[in-house]
């Protein structure tokens, strides 16, 4: 039975998000590989931020989007791992509707807005690859805090969107949601509304906020491959190719699960299989992706190196007083 939307209150206020119900015979340690996890990403997205802020040799646009993304990270770590970790550690957690609803709103505000950051990401590697001469007159200070600025406005405009659309919805249960948070398609199934017309909605904002970044990104990497190959030397693509193969990296492991987990018909897929993807964007991307940025970044380990040197010697002065 389908009602009109937005004639009639609420029958449900509470929802219960009940994990993964098939790991409650391990659930602690369930839980500890997740709090390692979480404290991991903490950590390591923290350490960038940080040795942005303390290091002049990072002071680039590369870096910056680099150290905007990690905020971006932090954040929806911060968004869906602690109803995760309660999850995992209880086998259950209820919350309410208006907080499930404010979770998915700011994690749509920071998945969009990612999507977003990548796709100029790309645009920063094309411009210093393919077009250098011009790369400091276009990647200027206010070009970069400005597009950042634009990129944190759509993403909220694309939550108010979301807002709009789920504040129309009759929801009347079951109250129950077999995810570890409150995901679009789980809060969909909740309500009695129709609910054809929002799909066709966001189906709408996914293209703009999702596909068109990905085309945008598509569209960099090949004219950079292009111009790789056109070098001559092999020490000079290899140079060129390592300046984005971190981000290409990043991109695919974000892209690739978004894609398979939204994109694909989730009728036929797996539920088990469809919360493990989401632990991959959730969880695992935003750990692997400072990893993957400082691992074989020069600039990286020699800021981290000064920041050991400068900590080190001012242990050595207070000790020596």
């Amino acid at each position: 039975m389908s009602f009109p939307q937005g004639t009639l209150p609420n029958n449900i206020t509470t929802i219960v998000l009940l994990g993964f119900p098939d790991v409650h015979s391990f659930n602690f340690l369930f839980f500890s590989l997740l709090i390692i996890l979480y404290f991991g990403t903490i950590f390591g997205n923290l350490l960038i931020m940080s040795l942005y802020l303390m290091s002049k040799n990072l002071q680039s646009p590369m870096y910056f989007f680099i150290t905007q993304l990690s905020l971006y990270d932090l954040l929806v770590t911060t968004d869906v791992v602690p109803t995760l970790l309660h999850t995992a550690l209880y086998g259950e957690l209820t919350v309410s509707l208006i907080y499930c609803i404010l979770q998915l709103c700011f994690f749509v505000m920071l998945e969009s807005s990612e999507c977003f950051l990548l796709s100029l990401m790309s645009y920063d590697r094309y411009l210093a690859i393919c077009n250098p001469l011009r790369y400091n007159s276009i990647m200027n200070y206010k070009f970069c805090v400005t597009s950042v600025d634009i990129i944190w406005l759509v993403g909220f405009i694309v939550t108010l969107c979301y807002v709009f659309l789920i504040n129309n919805l009759y929801f009347c249960g079951p109250h129950v949601i077999d995810h570890f948070f409150c995901d679009f398609e789980p809060i969909m199934q909740l309500s009695c509304s129709d609910t054809s017309i929002i799909h066709i909605h966001i189906l709408i904002l996914s293209f703009f906020f999702a596909m068109l970044p990905f085309i945008i990104i598509v569209m960099s990497y090949t004219y950079i491959v292009s111009t790789i190959l056109k070098i001559q030397s092999n020490t000079g693509r290899h140079k060129a190719f390592s300046t984005c193969s971190s981000h290409l990296v990043v991109v695919s492991l974000f892209y690739g699960t978004i894609l398979i987990v939204y994109m694909f018909p989730t009728k036929g897929q797996s539920l088990l299989l469809s919360k493990v993807l989401s632990l991959m964007y959730t969880v695992v991307t935003p750990l692997l992706n400072p990893i993957i940025y400082t691992l074989r970044n020069k600039d990286f380990k020699e800021a981290l190196q000064k920041v050991k040197y400068v900590i080190k010697e001012s242990i050595h002065n207070v000790f020596s007083v």
